[in-house]
């Protein structure tokens, strides 16, 4: 369909990850956190933006992990292999992958085990 576009991604965490979202999604990763609209800062989590996107960090209270379904972060080639040495050094798993043809990239986890992929490239 014409016209539709992607708003924001949203992707789970535990109760009380509101810290562990802002050292990993702003300060490993590099995204700049967004204020939430007040109607929802009850509900916890932290929003990113994400180009002209969101990054949305929900609280879910019987929270599971996904890991199958993930957000693909795509950047620079220098910003990628930059972003795997941080996440290595912070202790994130960094899995280099090259089974998609014309891209280079890897899965890492975020704080309660989601599936992360960061590419360049394609």
């Amino acid at each position: 369909m014409a016209g539709i576009e992607l708003d924001h991604v949203q992707i789970a965490a535990p109760p009380g990850c509101e810290a562990a979202a802002r050292h990993f999604f702003g300060e490993l990763v590099g995204l700049a956190e967004i204020e939430k609209p007040a109607p929802l800062r009850a509900r916890g989590g932290a929003w990113f933006a994400l180009g002209d996107r969101q990054l949305h960090v929900g609280v879910e209270v019987e929270f599971e992990p996904t890991r199958k379904a993930h957000v693909a972060l795509r950047m620079g080639a220098a910003e990628l292999d930059g972003l795997a040495e941080r996440l290595a050094a912070a202790g994130a798993p960094v899995t280099w992958d090259d089974a998609l043809p014309g891209a280079r990239r890897f899965y890492s986890a975020d704080p309660w085990g989601n599936r992360i992929e960061f590419l360049a490239g394609r």
